[in-house]
């Protein structure tokens, strides 16, 4: 495995530039012509490699025998190439999914979706994550999104490690002695200590993206204000260049040979990350099984990932689509969804079935549902702009400054605010 799914999101986050501001205007967000009737026996979908469980999709023909339906995996950029097929008006598909990096874009062209709630989604809303289900929604209470997944944080470590190294090592003893940033910060010392070369945080920009994640505010508000310049950014910078100054980041960025070698070695016995990062390290670090725990992320979980369906509003058939959305996506298919493609469920219902309440043996036998279905249920409902990405890039620019290149922290951190302010000028946020 060469790149981490963290990796390619944050990649994805980095894409959201000018030219998909232009992208907007030209689509026409506030087209609200469409109609959300229609009967059409043909029904498609589209979606990414590993965005669905295949088996539950490929089980929609049966499930459904009334129509035929094509299930089409797009790859590329699945964002851009839904944005000309939504500008060309051609060959839309009557199912879409929406990755969640994008889906503060695709608020910008909410009246190319149908409103889900004319479908009947409201009455089915108690069953998904309240969080999430606003995260799908425009501010006018319109759900373009019906939740297909999640990504909630946690920390990761190698309990052989820890031990090794005099620390706590069981979950209980972990979630309690690592409650904090601070607690954490003073545990990764420890551990530097007791082990020369081995690291607690892989990279500053980790510490930094979770902590922001754990905000309910982001880089700018509904209003397109400027905020990246506030005290919970602030925070956060503060957070991630005290790990630098502690000489406890390995400096090494997840997803490449480095970091998988760390992790295997044990020089990095540690990884803040979201669920579906258990599947990278299971597959960097196979020979590491029954070493590895999960525990409680410090100062409360954030969100990493996770997206939805949606239907456009030239659907052929609304009524049979949103049928097939709901069942793809209800508690019993998000299980199956999180079995087959490591998709952890928006439908707190799943939690409790054995494809999530079984021990994990890479894991050392844990049930590591007790650790993410929580925190799933504590992120907090943040405001989020389709400039976010835009707006975060000269943070992690120069937070790598700061890293490699010693960089004064307060120098980087004014100059990281100039550059995001000039960013937010450019795409009209002021």
């Amino acid at each position: 495995m060469t790149i981490s799914r963290r990796r390619l999101l944050q990649a994805g986050l980095f894409t959201v530039a000018t030219a998909a501001v232009g992208a907007s205007a030209a689509c026409g967000g506030d087209d609200e012509s469409g109609s959300t009737g229609g009967d059409s026996k043909d029904l498609s979908l589209w979606y990414w490699s590993g965005g669905l469980s295949e088996k539950v999709v490929a089980d929609v023909s049966t499930q459904f025998s009334d129509i035929t339906f094509k299930a089409t995996q797009v790859g590329g950029s699945f964002k851009d190439k839904l944005v000309t097929t939504i500008t060309s008006r051609q060959f839309m598909p009557d199912i879409t999914g929406i990755k969640g990096e994008d889906i503060a874009y695709f608020m910008g062209q909410a009246g190319q979706f149908l409103d889900l709630n004319e479908l009947g989604a409201g009455d089915l809303k108690s069953q998904y994550l309240e969080w999430k289900w606003k995260q799908g929604s425009t501010p006018d209470g319109k759900l373009i999104g019906f939740p297909i997944d999640i990504g909630p944080t946690a920390l990761f470590y190698r309990a052989d490690i820890f031990k090794k190294a005099g620390l706590p090592s069981e979950v209980a003893d972990v979630t309690a002695a690592m409650s904090t940033w601070d607690a954490f910060f003073d545990n990764g010392a420890k551990l530097k200590k007791a082990l020369p070369g081995t690291f607690m945080v892989g990279e500053a920009v980790e510490v930094y993206d979770m902590a922001v994640g754990q905000s309910t505010k982001r880089y700018a508000d509904a209003d397109k204000k400027f905020i990246g310049d506030q005290e919970h950014i602030r925070r956060a910078w503060d957070l991630a260049t005290k790990a630098v100054q502690l000489g406890i980041s390995f400096k090494v960025a997840s997803g490449g040979q480095d970091a998988n070698a760390a992790w295997n070695q044990g020089t990095l016995p540690a990884k803040l990350g979201a669920a579906w990062v258990a599947g990278d390290i299971k597959s960097a670090a196979e020979k590491t099984s029954g070493n590895w725990r999960i525990a409680p992320m410090p100062d409360g979980p954030a969100n990493q990932g996770g997206s939805f369906l949606s239907i456009p509003k030239s659907s052929g058939n609304p009524k049979k689509a949103f049928e097939i959305i709901t069942w793809l996506l209800n508690a019993d298919n998000q299980a199956r969804g999180y079995t087959d493609a490591g998709l952890f469920p928006a439908a707190p219902a799943a939690y409790k079935m054995s494809a999530l309440t079984s021990p994990d043996e890479f894991f050392g036998g844990q049930v590591t549902i007790d650790v993410l279905g929580a925190a799933a249920e504590k992120i907090p409902i943040a405001y989020e702009s389709e400039y976010d990405s835009v707006l975060r890039e000269p943070f992690a620019a120069e937070l790598s400054n700061v890293e490699t290149k010693g960089k004064d922290p307060e120098a980087a951190w004014n100059d990281a605010v100039s550059a995001a302010k000039k960013a937010g000028e450019r795409v009209g946020v002021s």
